[in-house]
């Protein structure tokens, strides 16, 4: 199949930007975006043309680097998929793609598809981890807790971190984000010590995006398939430490 590719180019943050279109041929429906932008840019350097710039890593769906906006929709036309594994079966072929980088006040734009997601960081960094000594690998009896909360407990720590759900998002809040934080967190034995302080910081850090009005973009883009009840988790959480006054 050949493809028209429509990609959006900057040199830095403080440049224009602007859509190239590069035409692609010879590529099979099981090409992921990536790999098609791996091809692409093969055939850049070899006419002696700068590649496109993007961010991967595992490629496997698991570490979110990969994130960005295709046909205007984050991750592309696949519901919650990650950019890395959506695949060219899903355009007819001749289609023209246009591929961006997630639109998002709080993610300027580093070069043509990167972006700074630091925001995300300093929501983590507000305390989104254990910071009591939890000594050596306990037994799994020794902090007795329900099968209910352990699979609970995945589901919220399920989210990738790749920041779709701000790009999806018409005010670019990141609740959804910061809600699976908390709740993974706050149904974990070592990690309630902190539960009261860490909802007050990381909701507190988290308001550098805009408010959540529930809207539900941010689910359907969702690669872990986080729940819209992470953005009620949230609240809860943080109404849960305004009441208590206390670190746990």
């Amino acid at each position: 199949m050949k493809l028209t590719l429509k990609i959006w180019r900057q040199d830095a943050t403080d440049s224009a930007g602007g859509f190239v279109e590069y035409p692609l041929e010879e590529v099979g429906p099981e090409f992921s975006l990536l790999e098609a932008l791996d091809k692409l840019n093969d055939e850049l350097v070899a006419d002696g043309r700068e590649p496109v710039a993007f961010d991967s890593d595992c490629r496997e769906g698991v570490c979110g680097s990969c994130g960005i906006t295709v046909d205007g929709r984050p991750h592309g036309p696949v519901a919650n998929t990650p950019s890395c594994r959506q695949h060219l079966r899903s355009f007819d072929d001749g289609a023209t793609v246009r591929l961006e980088p997630f639109r998002s006040a709080h993610y300027p734009v580093v070069k043509d598809l990167v972006v700074d997601r630091d925001g995300l960081d300093r929501i983590i960094g507000a305390g989104g981890y254990v910071s009591v000594d939890a000594g050596t690998a306990p037994d799994a009896d020794s902090h007795p807790v329900t099968h209910e909360q352990a699979e609970y407990a995945l589901d919220m720590a399920a989210c990738i971190g790749c920041g779709a759900c701000v790009a999806a998002c018409p005010n670019g809040s990141a609740n959804l984000f910061t809600g699976a934080k908390l709740l993974h967190l706050s149904t974990t034995s070592q990690a309630r010590t902190e539960r009261g302080t860490r909802a007050r910081e990381m909701a507190a850090a988290s308001e550098e995006f805009g408010p959540c009005s529930l809207y539900g973009e941010c689910v359907e883009v969702c690669p872990a398939g986080i729940p819209l009840s992470a953005i009620a988790g949230l609240n809860r959480e943080r109404l849960r430490e305004v009441f208590r006054r206390r670190a746990n």
